[in-house]
């Protein structure tokens, strides 16, 4: 098969696949938006996508997603090397028109893949696995999202991770946004450099999203840590 068997084609599953991944990215930076404000909206939502049928699947799909697109940048990533072969010894210069996030796609995989492993352990094993293994103990409950998100970002060495982790994932969706659509045919002269600015302001505001979630409650400043009559609902929040 084409998709598989070669380079272009492997490219077409990448693109795609990166794309899906980006729409998801999307809704979850939305979600988390939704707890800056409001703790209870945000635990309803965490309830409406809990551990039940259609959740289960969508998040083996996600997997599937993102299991796809991790194994073929490695492919592709190994046989840029062959194909390059002992040449990449050889040059010492920088090619003035490769962005830094091409060159450094692998790294920046690594770290991403990283990130997403701890951010799994922190709210998919906490949330969606507690509540398919109920007869495991989890504190705060598989339910309070909310409360995890706060017991997550009040731990200042979780807050430098998770920063690296959204600027590794800036700096590859800046380069993979436009990648994808010129291998996907879906640019021309004028639209090459189009697709590049609305890929660098769209994957910054997206990033940016996730950012301020992480900040605000590392720093106890997001709104919804205020309860009814100026209570603080953590002890780090810094509430009127």
């Amino acid at each position: 098969m084409w998709l598989i068997n070669s380079s272009i084609g492997r490219k077409v599953v990448m693109s795609v696949t990166g794309i899906a991944l980006i729409l998801f990215l999307t809704f979850h930076c939305c979600m988390n938006l939704v707890a800056l404000f409001s703790g209870k909206a945000y635990n309803m939502i965490c309830e409406l996508l809990g551990a039940n049928w259609y959740a289960v699947v969508a998040t083996m799909g996600l997997a599937c997603l993102a299991l796809i697109h991790i194994v073929f940048a490695f492919i592709l990533t190994a046989q840029n090397r062959k194909a390059r072969g002992t040449e990449r010894y050889e040059v010492t210069d920088k090619p003035a028109k490769v962005e830094w996030a091409s060159q450094n796609m692998l790294v920046l995989g690594i770290i991403i893949l990283l990130g997403l492993l701890l951010h799994l352990f922190n709210f998919w094993y906490n949330m969606m696995f507690a509540e398919l293994f109920p007869s495991i103990h989890f504190d705060p409950a598989p339910a309070d999202g909310f409360g995890k998100i706060i017991t997550t970002f009040g731990n200042p060495i979780y807050v430098v991770l998770y920063v690296i982790w959204i600027v590794a994932i800036w700096f590859h969706l800046t380069h993979g946004f436009w990648s994808a659509m010129q291998t996907l045919g879906i640019n021309g002269r004028i639209w090459f450099n189009r697709w590049r600015i609305i890929g660098f302001i769209y994957t910054t505001l997206l990033m940016l999203g996730f950012l301020v979630v992480v900040l605000a409650f590392a720093f106890g400043c997001a709104p919804s840590l205020c309860c009814d009559g100026g209570a603080c609902c953590a002890p780090a929040a810094a509430c009127c």
